[in-house]
């Protein structure tokens, strides 16, 4: 059964919501689906001034887990155009993994939230994808045969390099339909493309 990472950071709850529909994506194709989230660096007193939601019920990841997994998803909102750094720390703790090869080709997958529709979203999402290129990872995004990233009708977030939503100057939006949406065909697309990864290579090995 294939065994997929959603791995995410959120400070207000909007990647959360995401993290939770990309799993149920993921759910929707048999395989199993981990939530997991990267720990809190601000203080707590900050954290409490700023509403930050402490009372997330995900479990804390450890660099250590991702070679656990066939597939990672990975979301994290945008901080001035790029990955907060919660995320990216994360990351940089993963440098034994990466020297070992244990990521290779492994399926990664991202998604982000910005405060407006032209916040730095894509430049997030390049964040992470590039990270995934560096561990030897097969990287995939949002394909447009999920259509609704291409409406007209409403204000929505999403693109071809992953799913998005958009939060509010204030955080007063919540992710939409469509955005949901999009984050559960993500996790649908994630999950197939590495269960096909992982049937071609049981019939390629030697018998």
């Amino acid at each position: 059964m294939t065994k997929v990472l959603v791995l995410y950071y959120s400070s207000y709850g909007h990647i959360e919501a995401m993290a939770e529909a990309v799993a149920e994506g993921v759910r929707s194709t048999g395989a199993t689906a981990d939530v997991k989230r990267v720990a809190e660096t601000v203080p707590e007193d900050i954290a409490k001034q700023s509403y930050f939601k402490l009372d997330q019920a995900a479990p804390l990841a450890k660099p250590d887990d991702l070679k656990d997994y066939d597939a990672i998803i990975v979301g994290a909102p945008t901080r001035f155009g790029r990955l907060p750094s919660q995320m990216a720390s994360f990351w940089e703790q993963a440098g034994g993994l990466w020297a070992t090869g244990a990521l290779e080709g492994k399926v990664g997958g991202a998604f982000t939230s910005s405060a407006t529709q032209h916040g730095g979203n894509e430049g997030t999402l390049f964040g992470l994808l590039n990270t995934f290129l560096h561990f030897g990872m097969v990287v995939t995004g949002l394909p447009y045969s999920y259509a609704g990233q291409m409406t007209l009708d409403e204000i929505a977030g999403g693109s071809p390099y992953g799913a998005t939503t958009i939060s509010g100057g204030k955080g007063e939006r919540l992710p939409s339909k469509i955005e949901l949406d999009g984050a559960r065909y993500q996790g649908k697309f994630v999950a197939e493309t590495a269960g096909k990864l992982l049937a071609g290579a049981k019939v390629a090995e030697p018998a």
